[in-house]
């Protein structure tokens, strides 16, 4: 509990396994534009007036200039939507061959496992739906991480409660640190943005909104893993660094590939 208070600091039911297979290629097939590039919102289909109003006319000179993202800044959102989007299809596949195992021989975790699984199901629809709003391409590592994945999840649920939490533990400590760092970069941006008086569109605060959201719950699930007896597991120490080193190359290699 320690960790997850420590990395919430830093920058301040049942299971369904079709769902990720489908919904991970849909960003290949969306047609809708990237709007975070002008850090701001289209609410219309429909194309703009070519003559502007007089009411319009007389606030462009009062209203803030719209902020716009620079290539480098575009290019961080892009690796960092899709490491999202491959971490939460890799936590809903831990969580769907680890629960199976896990329940036979410790059935009162069904709400439990029920409840994590379908938290994490909720938030790789949620970046399921960013990238194809935004048309960034999903990782081509997606078959490779969705066989590690269920191999973990798989192998540490029979290894039992102790490993099984603490392979959680380990994954979501990791997670923690990565949006941490990424609502920590988001954040810069908006104060460079109302540093040089240009207005900061609803959908960047509403991505930082949401990476804060997604954060505190996965660190809920680091919190309830600790409860569950993480750290009794044997070998924790050795469990613990291979699952996070793992984590941190699979999220290495789906930065760039």
């Amino acid at each position: 509990m320690k960790a997850a208070a420590a990395l919430r600091a830093a920058s301040r039911p049942v299971l369904r396994t079709e769902t990720p297979i489908l919904e991970f290629l849909l960003p290949c097939f969306s047609q809708t534009p990237f709007s975070v590039r002008n850090a701001s919102i289209t609410t219309s289909s429909s194309p703009p007036s070519t003559e502007p109003s007089p009411s319009s006319l007389n606030s462009r000179t009062s209203a803030k200039r719209h902020g716009a993202l620079s290539a480098e800044q575009q290019q961080f959102l892009d690796s960092a939507l899709r490491v999202n989007q491959a971490g939460e299809l890799a936590a809903t596949l831990i969580y769907t061959s680890q629960t199976p195992p896990l329940l036979r021989t410790h059935p009162h975790l069904r709400t439990l496992m029920s409840h994590m699984h379908a938290q994490e199901a909720g938030h790789f629809s949620t970046f399921n739906r960013l990238l194809a709003h935004h048309r960034i391409r999903p990782t081509a590592m997606y078959p490779i991480w969705s066989l590690a994945s269920s191999f973990l999840g798989w192998s540490t649920g029979l290894m039992g409660r102790e490993a099984a939490m603490a392979c959680t533990e380990a994954v979501e400590t990791e997670i923690g640190q990565h949006y941490n760092g990424q609502v920590r970069v988001l954040l810069g941006w908006v104060k460079e943005m109302e540093e040089r008086g240009e207005e900061v569109g609803d959908e960047v605060r509403e991505l930082v909104a949401t990476l804060k959201r997604i954060r505190d719950e996965e660190l809920e699930h680091l919190d309830e893993a600790v409860s569950e007896g993480a750290r009794e597991a044997r070998p924790y120490e050795l469990l613990n660094r291979v699952v996070r080193g793992g984590c941190r190359g699979a999220i290495w290699v789906s930065e760039r590939v």
